[in-house]
């Protein structure tokens, strides 16, 4: 199983990015798919999760900026990241979990400058 996450970059403060997860393997839809981030020193964070069921949950950070949806069709998880601050430079990363499983993407590096 490998997760290819993609659409990391360099933005402007209050600009808005695109990050995308394609699971090979597994099958989004019976997976909890979620967004995690981290900075140099710092644990890392959940910023996004939504459950097989369907249900989201955001960092209290990222509420009403960020937004995580699964496209079935296309087996992919992406997060829409709008209003962007300096605090948001991290290294996203894309988890999917369940069915006894846990799995990671390679993390894509997100750079907001203000």
């Amino acid at each position: 199983v490998q997760l290819q996450a993609s659409g990391g970059g360099w933005v402007q403060a209050g600009g808005s990015l695109r990050l995308s997860c394609a699971p090979s393997g597994i099958v989004v839809s019976m997976y909890n798919m979620a967004w995690y981030r981290q900075t140099p020193g710092k644990q890392r964070e959940l910023v996004a999760i939504e459950t097989s069921g369907g249900s989201s949950n955001y960092a209290d950070s990222v509420k009403g900026r960020f937004v995580i949806s699964r496209d079935n069709a296309r087996n992919t998880v992406n997060l829409h990241m709008n209003s962007l601050n300096p605090e948001d430079t991290a290294v996203y990363y894309c988890f999917a979990g369940g069915r006894g499983a846990v799995y990671w993407g390679q993390g894509t590096l997100v750079t907001v400058s203000s």
